[in-house]
């Protein structure tokens, strides 16, 4: 297809001439891999198709949401009847509850839930009522994990561990990050040493159980353990951002999954978005009763949405939270899900080609590395111009996955066997490229 013919090509000229690189959020403008965006033009169920009518295997999935796929009619059903409703109140709705009801139904470390619009607020929150309910300043992230784009949360790791955050964006004022300390995720030794020096100040530890923006790399049971003992005896609250894994990886989440493995285990605070929300703007923080009515308008810490609680966000949450809940859904998308990454697993293999893959529920990761990484560093270690013509093999064989090393990949209920057995192809054809 030449230029003058691409749709793609033409709107994104125009959208870089109105839109800061032309999108709306970074990774959306492939300048980590290079080449055009493609504009999507429709949706359904499995597939995506851009503005010039190719269609694609679609395995980014909204970022996550579409866990039904696109288009699920259950969903439609119940979207299209709550715009007919009406689009927006500012005022409370018994949908609010009902999603509130759903959610904790399934996840009991949390007992009230406050709803927002965007993981980002959500988690800003999440960080603002653990500082205004322990009283405490100090927060502890990790190197590689995201937690939306929140000034004390931009930051990378100092020289040190006693060494403070580094603001990575221009705009973050050095005072918002000095109170953000930052480690290396699965490093026990470090997170030990990093409590001996400030546990007292410490208001909160944050972290994603499976870091979707490592692409995939999970917390360690020792690892998860030890922060869970090491907030309870400092007094400082374990916030786990389950944004992306959120009844993504399992019915009960990221740590419904923890819970088995470690006796008793319940984060203090909880950050959920992308499959609450269906697809929609939709997310949500909460845990114990005694930590949430520390929220306005109970308690002194104040947060406020005016699209809070959309009665058409709701809806479509609503609707994919009683689908996903239903008998078998889990395992069988769970199945398709390491079908995939087997399959890829299997064609790297053959090709001679170094790759690695994880995946739990219907989130995936793979890495052209020999072995899995463990934190950011590790993952830094992967080769980034192969991983490239990797992503560009397979978009023009019709199969879109994330357009950047860094993030994680998602498979749908809507995903069929044929889907996986024909990206495994694509990805063999391109593999044998990479070994050449």
């Amino acid at each position: 297809m030449t230029h003058s013919t691409d749709l793609n090509l033409s709107l994104f000229e125009r959208a870089k001439a109105l839109i800061p690189g032309g999108v709306n959020s970074p990774v959306r403008a492939f300048r980590a891999v290079g080449g055009t965006p493609r504009f999507i033009a429709r949706a359904q169920g499995a597939y995506m198709w851009d503005a010039n009518g190719q269609r694609f295997i679609d395995y980014i999935g909204s970022w996550g949401p579409m866990i039904l796929g696109h288009g699920h009619p259950a969903v439609l059903e119940a979207v299209q009847k709550a715009a007919l409703e009406g689009f927006s109140f500012g005022a409370p709705t018994e949908r609010e509850v009902e999603l509130a009801e759903e959610i904790i139904r399934h996840v009991p470390s949390m007992e009230m839930i406050r709803l927002v619009s965007s993981g980002t607020e959500a988690g800003m929150s999440a960080i603002r009522l653990a500082r205004g309910a322990t009283g405490r300043s100090k927060i502890i992230k990790f190197n590689g994990c995201y937690h939306g784009h929140a000034d004390s949360l931009l930051v990378k790791a100092g020289s040190g561990l006693a060494t403070f955050g580094h603001a990575t964006s221009a705009g973050v004022p050095a005072e918002v990050v000095q109170h953000t300390l930052v480690l290396e995720y699965n490093d026990v030794a470090q997170l030990e040493e990093a409590f001996a020096l400030h546990g007292k100040e410490v208001a909160c530890v944050i972290m994603e159980p499976i870091a979707g923006n490592m692409n995939f790399v999970r917390a360690s049971v020792p690892f998860m353990r030890r922060a869970r003992e090491l907030c309870t005896q400092h007094g400082a609250l374990l916030v786990i951002d389950e944004v992306m894994t959120g009844f993504r990886v399992g019915l009960g989440s990221a740590q419904g999954l923890y819970a088995q493995q470690i006796p008793g285990f319940a984060p203090d605070l909880t950050v959920l978005g992308k499959v609450i929300g269906g697809g929609m703007p939709l997310a949500a923080f909460g845990g114990p009763r005694a930590i949430m009515e520390q929220l306005a308008p109970l308690g002194p810490v104040y947060q406020a949405g005016t699209l809070s609680g959309n009665p058409v966000a709701t809806a479509c949450g609503l609707a994919t939270l009683r689908e996903i809940a239903k008998p078998g859904f889990y395992e069988q998308l769970a199945a398709r899900t390491r079908a995939l990454i087997d399959g890829l697993a299997g064609a790297a293999q053959a090709e001679g080609v170094a790759f690695c893959a994880d995946s739990e529920g219907g989130m995936f990761g793979f890495f052209l590395l020999p072995q899995l990484p463990q934190n950011y560093p590790e993952v830094l270690k992967t080769d980034g111009a192969r991983f490239n013509q990797l992503f560009h093999g397979l978009l023009e064989r019709g199969v879109y996955i994330a357009p950047a090393l860094y993030e994680a990949g998602f498979v749908s209920a809507a995903h069929t066997a044929q889907d996986i057995d024909a990206t495994v192809a694509a990805a063999r054809e391109v593999f044998k490229m990479l070994s050449i």
